[in-house]
């Protein structure tokens, strides 16, 4: 038995285990960062709370470390028979490229979809690559005769009390694992309209609330137009969470606009991460981003902001500067944006600047009511504008 079999399922295991108990905080606490959120682009979170972070409702971190643990009772299993041991790098090398193929897609959605890296998951990818290599080199026996021999060793074990056992906890433990696991909330999708966000635990949303009362507030000017809560979002329409965040929170807006007219503003600030229009960026994440913020702006004049808004995200990752005037045209009826460019930009480095003076590192950022906010699950978003009118007394409850 190879010792890298061992060593690269314990690498997974303790990845996968990382990142389940990090999915696990996150669906319980609102307030939780992960310290393997670095910035918008190194970030766990966005990863497991995206569309890719579980399967039919079970967390792909949770399925992980049934995986690798699999992995490791097949090992200790195996070495405890010698026709079994000659078997396993076929057994491992089988296992291997299923999660092959399962990594290969949560790498690619990750990075080219969602444009984040998650440092935990990578070094799940990088276990299962190593077993996938390993054992691909130890396997002697043709692939075509694993059946066969899957059987035999199969009678084998339900002939052996001990084995058998070990194998039935296995079982019962990991369907224990998933039926516990507590359900994950889905992302809205923008055309869900007015569907409500779903609601949090009455001892969750208090603990939250405390957590609120307690943080500090800076002094932000913004126009409030009358209303009790002002909500401030710095915004880059290239930034994965960016657009989550948009599908997310606007049913939740809409509900206030109905529940409390006029008593909550939502505006959007830009923050785009691209160095034309933002100085405090070294490098171009998105280069793209300049170029949307502008379409906004000028497809706003035309009444077309909303629509605008709505394209850009749903093409976000195939969105370029050439793609983006295009869209202008077609979608927010904008005819000069050429000539118009360079005067808007102006603008849009203004908001930039206000990002920087407030400390704003990435995007998304939110301010409410000069509080900042973290990346907030929907119905914490939703509990904090509810808070937030209670506390001073701008009613809608």
């Amino acid at each position: 038995m190879s010792p890298w079999f061992l060593g690269f399922a314990a690498l997974g295991l303790a990845a996968s285990s990382a990142s389940t108990w990090v999915h696990y905080r996150l669906l319980h606490d609102p307030t939780y960062v992960s310290v393997c959120d670095v910035n918008a682009t190194f970030s766990c979170s966005e990863a497991y709370t995206s569309q890719y972070g579980a399967v039919a409702g079970v967390p792909v971190a949770l399925l992980g470390m049934l995986f690798f643990g699999f992995v490791i009772g097949l090992v200790v299993l195996c070495s405890r028979s010698k026709s079994a041991a000659g078997n396993l790098p076929g057994y491992l090398f089988a296992a291997s490229t299923i999660g092959l193929a399962a990594v290969m897609y949560l790498g690619y959605a990750s990075y080219f979809i969602l444009g984040t890296v998650c440092l935990l998951c990578v070094g799940t990818y990088v276990a299962v690559i190593g077993l996938f290599l390993t054992s691909g080199a130890a396997a002697k026996d043709p692939m075509s005769s694993l059946p066969v021999r899957a059987a035999h060793d199969l009678r084998t074990l339900a002939r052996t009390p001990a084995a058998l056992s070990v194998a039935l906890v296995f079982v019962a433990g990991a369907l224990a694992a998933v039926l516990m696991f507590p359900a994950g909330t889905v992302a809205a999708s923008a055309s869900e309209g007015e569907q409500a966000a779903p609601a949090a635990g009455a001892a969750q949303v208090r603990e939250f609330e405390a957590w609120l009362a307690k943080q500090p507030r800076e002094p932000i000017v913004a126009p409030a137009d009358g209303a009790a809560v002002v909500i401030m979002k710095f915004n880059d329409y290239q930034c994965p969470p960016c657009r989550q965040t948009f599908m997310e929170y606007k049913p939740i807006l809409a509900k206030w606009a109905k529940q409390a007219p006029g008593k909550v503003k939502f505006i959007t600030k830009d923050f785009a991460l691209e160095r034309e229009c933002n100085a405090g960026v070294s490098t171009d994440v998105h280069p793209a981003a300049c170029d949307a913020a502008v379409a906004v702006r000028l497809a706003r004049e035309k009444g077309k902001a909303d629509a605008m808004e709505e394209w850009l995200f749903a093409n976000q990752p195939t969105l370029t500067p050439a793609s983006v005037r295009q869209a202008a045209k077609d979608v927010g009826g904008v005819l000069d944006m050429e000539a118009r460019y360079q005067a808007t930009l102006t603008l849009v480095k203004g908001d930039t600047a206000q990002g920087a003076q407030l400390k704003v590192t990435g995007t998304p950022t939110f301010f409410m009511n000069g509080m900042r906010l973290p990346g907030l699950r929907p119905e914490f978003f939703d509990a904090a504008i509810a808070w937030e009118l209670n506390r001073v007394g701008g009613g809608g409850q």
